[in-house]
């Protein structure tokens, strides 16, 4: 696989991918501006470091972001040009995991977005399947275990180097006020690589899913299930919480999950409310949640 990351077609259309997203500098202060000139000096000796395992990332700059409700979001922003390789890295590997992904996943990829999610949950609770199981993963970006996921693009992707680089960029350090720390388990959002890595490893939880014949909504790291009882509610919710610590070893906020009837439930920032129609039972509405307006 990694003639084809760095076949210069695909490099090309990572750089533009990486020069149109922007975004800030990472350690070295170097701007997407700056991408192209760098390329067009380094890029030889780039790829030849590559090829022959002596490349070693830049560390990655830790940065907080406001996530509501008085808590922080820590960002991992790697450098312009670790962005640009994960970006080479990202489509190839695109090319592997996407057709074998399950159709109730919604988050990053093609043709599938935010709102398709929410429209079919509401499909869901307006045929009647509305005790919803509703689980929220404690920090999932940063409990990821680095031995399960490379293990999961082995076993697709049997080439040493490609594997060699997910590593490196999984395990380089971050920088967070001026000080490196250690990063032995976790995925750094921020980064080209993070939401296609987030799907490979809880496409293993959509499946376990549709080998249950459960009806689900994923959105990256965001999911719920959809039952017609609490009882059954219950039950699969004790199932699934089994199988994402033994599994996946992904903790549960215990706290923030739980079954839920419909309008007590929140899904991507929308609510559901009944239809107060005439004739109509059981149906609900989406609104915006107070949260997001």
């Amino acid at each position: 696989m990694i003639e084809k990351v760095l076949e210069a077609k695909n490099l090309y259309k990572a750089q533009r991918k990486v020069e149109r997203n922007k975004g800030g500098c990472g350690v070295d202060g170097m701007k997407t501006t700056e991408l192209a000139a760098y390329i067009a000096e380094h890029l030889d000796d780039l790829l030849s470091s590559i090829r022959t395992h002596r490349y070693v990332p830049d560390p990655i700059l830790g940065v907080s972001i406001p996530k509501g409700m008085g808590k922080t979001r820590l960002l991992g922003i790697p450098t312009v040009v670790d962005r640009w390789l994960q970006q080479s890295v990202n489509q190839q590997l695109m090319v592997e995991f996407e057709y074998e992904f399950e159709p109730l996943s919604y988050g990053f990829r093609p043709n599938k977005n935010l709102h398709k999610a929410v429209l079919q949950a509401q499909q869901y609770i307006n045929t009647g399947y509305q005790d919803i199981v509703d689980i929220d993963l404690q920090g999932f970006f940063d409990e990821v275990d680095h031995m399960r996921l490379l293990q999961l693009i082995y076993n697709k992707v049997k080439c040493p180097t490609t594997l060699r680089l997910i590593r490196k960029w999984l395990r380089a350090p971050i920088r967070i006020n001026g000080r490196l720390e250690k990063r032995r388990k976790g995925i750094p959002q921020g980064s080209p690589l993070s939401p296609l890595l987030s799907n490979i490893l809880l496409d293993v939880l959509d499946k376990h899913m549709e080998s249950k014949g459960l009806l689900y909504v994923r959105y990256a790291d965001d999911f719920s299930v959809y039952t017609r009882s609490k009882s059954e509610a219950k039950r699969i919710g004790n199932e699934l919480y089994i199988f994402l610590r033994d599994a996946l070893r992904l903790p549960i906020n215990k706290a923030k999950s739980g079954i839920r009837r419909p309008v007590h439930f929140e899904l991507l920032g929308h609510g559901f409310v009944p239809v107060y129609k005439k004739g109509t039972k059981g149906q609900y509405q989406l609104v915006v949640s107070q949260k997001s307006w």
